[in-house]
């Protein structure tokens, strides 16, 4: 999941970012109001989480109000040193999903931010995922990297589906066999290999980069390698 944080103090925005990432996020920080907003209107995001307080000349409410001015329905988290019961409904009328007051714990941040990705995912059905050139339209089953079409069996479609759905994160055997094959014990053969390798010859093969990647010991990962990833095997 794509996450957008803006946030101008250093501490918190570690603390967010570590957190966010060790739970498989993909997070983009910034620490001033004019960066956020222009991260904000000109980049897609499952998620964005803004200080209510920021330099830059705006603050958090007027970004998430020109986001919606714009009908983009993204959902906001607003963070916020201010706790009064009136600030909160001035964030939520301002068109933020929800309002977390500081100092809070990361355990009930996270715990909002997979409530808001639940309301926003159930609100609007996903029809089509896409990561880098490889799409999967959820309605047709089709497949593409670019304009190349992809021929799938039903498996490796509830596979490929899974693996998209979680772009940049880790997956494990156990996951895979729960999610793809109904498994809630590991009959421990290869079969998640032998997928894994078949659907990675039709995606991969002759198109670049690589997108699906064995993390040693670990399980596989689905997205474009970024720094400081651990490397594919």
């Amino acid at each position: 999941m794509r996450t957008l944080i803006v946030e101008d103090e250093p501490a918190t925005a570690r603390y967010i970012c570590n957190g966010l990432q060790e739970s498989g996020y993909a997070v983009t920080c910034c620490d001033n109001a004019l960066d956020g907003l222009h991260q904000a209107l000109n980049d897609n995001w499952d998620l964005i989480i803004i200080d209510r307080l920021l330099p830059g000349g705006i603050d958090g409410l007027s970004i998430v109000g020109k986001l919606r001015d714009l009908g983009k329905a993204t959902p906001v988290l607003i963070l916020s040193a201010l706790t009064s019961t009136d600030e909160r409904v001035r964030g939520l009328h301002h068109g933020a999903d929800d309002y977390i007051s500081k100092p809070f714990a990361f355990a009930e941040l996270l715990a909002r931010v997979e409530a808001l990705l639940r309301r926003a995912h159930a609100t609007h059905p996903v029809t089509q995922l896409r990561v880098a050139d490889l799409t999967l339209d959820m309605r047709t089953l089709q497949v593409a990297r670019g304009t190349v079409a992809i021929a799938l069996q039903p498996r490796e479609l509830r596979l490929l589906a899974y693996l998209m759905r979680h772009e940049g994160q880790v997956v494990t055997r156990t996951m895979l066999l729960e999610a793809v094959w109904d498994c809630h014990f590991d009959p421990q053969t290869n079969v998640i290999d032998v997928q894994i390798s078949r659907l990675r010859s039709k995606v991969d093969r002759g198109f670049s980069p690589a997108l699906i990647h064995t993390i040693r010991g670990a399980g596989y990962l689905l997205g474009e390698r970024r720094a400081g990833t651990p490397a594919p095997h």
